[in-house]
């Protein structure tokens, strides 16, 4: 039996808890929909795989390629260091909480196979329905949780490309793709209905499949500190919310030059320093139907940094005073 979770108990074991957060939710919470529920997300989910060995995007600029070609044994260290967001499998990742998913996917220059593969600068060593497969396997033992795949960017596919990996994720998915046109996105509502996938699909082939859903607006502050990234999420805020689904990006972003200037640095580094800034922030932040509302949430990495408990305990606010003063909610 699934122990109801206590949101903001730190003192529970969260990773466990984590793992079918979405079926012990308090049974207030069942009715909401999820555009107005907090759910952890992960930014560039699958880079913990990139293949250091593997060729540049071709949307790299020639002259990174020309500095990459050259002096290799410098440029594919820096790029495996701020590159990498996550540190944990997709499993891990679910297991922590995590339920929306950012999936960069392409197809390799030169490849003669229909294999796909994830990207962030250079390519994963994993391909994209082998990783599939295993959330799809993973739901299939939490037939409560749901999640958001949001693959995105492209690159090398043509529409012949895009129709077969569609009509793949229809069938490594089938019944659990929840339609766009869905008019209920509560979770008593899904649950009813069998669905635990919603796929988000950066292209405009969505409008052929109606198991598809468009672009979730992701609001990237392409700022190098949390100072920097919260002003950016606050001035979107005051700005309202979209309707439908969104993310709020926790992520940094340093330039090229700051790279170049300091080189015992990684993402890993600069997430981390920056970390408790942030942490403040979202423990201040609310999900809900109000336009300074948040829903997703997504950061770099979602393994050894707290945020899926963070998040999650933010739907506490959406209970009913009364629930939240007796303490224990079930």
């Amino acid at each position: 039996m699934v122990k109801r979770l206590q949101l903001g108990d730190q003192q529970l074991d969260m990773e466990v808890c984590n793992q079918d957060w979405m079926s012990a939710l308090p049974e207030e919470l069942w009715d909401i929909p999820l555009t107005h529920l907090a759910i952890p997300g992960s930014h560039d989910a699958m880079s913990y795989c990139l293949d250091i060995n593997s060729p540049l995007l071709r949307s790299e600029s020639d002259l990174f390629r020309i500095l990459d070609g050259l002096f290799s044994c410098f440029t594919r260290p820096a790029i495996f260091k701020w590159a990498t967001t996550q540190d944990k499998s997709v499993e891990e990742q679910l297991a922590k909480g995590i339920r929306f998913f950012d999936l960069r996917v392409a197809h390799k220059p030169n490849d003669p196979s229909d294999d796909l593969y994830f990207t962030h600068v250079i390519y994963t060593h994993l391909t994209v329905l082998k990783t599939l497969e295993c959330v799809a396997y993973w739901l299939n033992s939490h037939p409560k949780e749901v999640v958001i795949l949001a693959c995105s960017h492209f690159e090398g596919m043509d529409d012949e490309c895009h129709e077969l990996f569609i009509s793949r994720l229809k069938k490594l998915f089938g019944s659990k793709l929840c339609p766009r046109k869905e008019a209920v996105l509560s979770l008593r509502s899904l649950w009813a209905s069998g669905y635990q996938v919603v796929l988000s699909y950066e292209s405009q082939l969505v409008a052929r499949h109606p198991q598809l859903w468009p672009a979730i607006p992701y609001w990237w502050a392409n700022k190098q500190t949390a100072d920097g990234v919260i002003r950016y999420l606050e001035w979107n805020k005051d700005m309202g919310r979209p309707e439908c689904f969104f993310v709020s990006g926790l992520n940094l972003t340093a330039p090229r030059a700051y790279i170049a200037k300091n080189q015992k640095e990684s993402l890993r580094t600069l997430t981390f320093s920056n970390w408790e800034h942030l942490r403040e922030w979202v423990e201040k932040q609310k999900p809900g139907s109000d336009p300074d509302s948040l829903n997703i949430i997504a950061g770099d990495f979602v393994g050894p940094l707290p945020l899926c408990s963070l998040v999650i305990a933010l739907n506490q606010k959406l209970l009913p005073e009364s629930s939240t003063q007796r303490g224990k909610l079930y």
